[in-house]
């Protein structure tokens, strides 16, 4: 069979705040032929993180917009939207990207930017998810996949993974738990995308033409 020339390849851009695990998940996932899709660009609020390391290191284009040399969050997202629409991108990726986005820019990729959030939304919103399940002393944790929309951490649930907290677990072991099933259903949820198989209807999430009234569950084997 014949490869689909690289110009007709959907394109991503990815952005990060930090080390770009997942950046590299999605990129391992390209590089083995699982996901046919190239990142166009790779765009940082964060000046010098390992991510963009990662990505020059891969080969591709990156750019830092740096969020402390604005003095508001408008003009912020002004300009890293002019910056990833250089690359006329099919789907915008969050991956640990740590800026809240105003609903203008979110609303400009309505149905075209995903994010990954670790824990089992709608429980634990924000930050700090892995040390507030364990202070509320609970005995499952996870990551989920969403479509961004203008409600933080809100958007439509595609797929989720859950993780068991054990009675040893601190902090760290458990964020590392949850990472490896990030690693897992990121680059899936990305690929259901560019096949066509998975969209944004209203705010109603569609795979196969099928209503997710609930996330796919990503059975870790755990």
């Amino acid at each position: 069979m014949a490869h689909k020339p690289l110009t007709t390849l959907p394109t991503l851009v990815v952005l990060i705040s930090g080390s770009g695990s997942n950046l590299q998940a999605i990129l391992k996932a390209i590089q083995t032929g699982r996901l046919q899709a190239r990142i166009a660009a790779v765009i940082s609020n964060r000046p010098d993180v390992y991510g963009l390391q990662r990505a020059a290191e891969a080969g591709i284009p990156t750019a830092v917009v740096d969020h402390t040399a604005f003095a508001n969050r408008d003009g912020f997202d002004e300009t890293l939207q002019q910056q990833i629409d250089s690359f006329k991108p099919d789907l915008v990726v969050l991956a640990g990207f740590m800026r809240i986005l105003t609903p203008a820019f979110v609303r400009h990729y309505q149905g075209r930017m995903l994010n990954i959030h670790p824990s089992l939304l709608p429980l634990y919103k924000g930050i700090h998810t892995h040390r507030r399940v364990l202070e509320d002393g609970g005995d499952e944790h996870g990551v989920s996949v969403h479509f961004v929309t203008p409600e933080l951490d809100g958007g439509p649930l595609i797929m989720q993974a859950k993780v068991p907290v054990l009675p040893s677990d601190s902090e760290t072991s458990l964020a590392e738990r949850v990472q490896v099933q990030e690693h897992v259903i990121y680059p899936q949820v990305v690929k259901w995308f560019v096949e066509g198989r998975l969209k944004l209807e209203g705010n109603q999430a569609m795979l196969d033409g099928n209503a997710l009234t609930r996330p796919i569950q990503h059975l870790s084997g755990e």
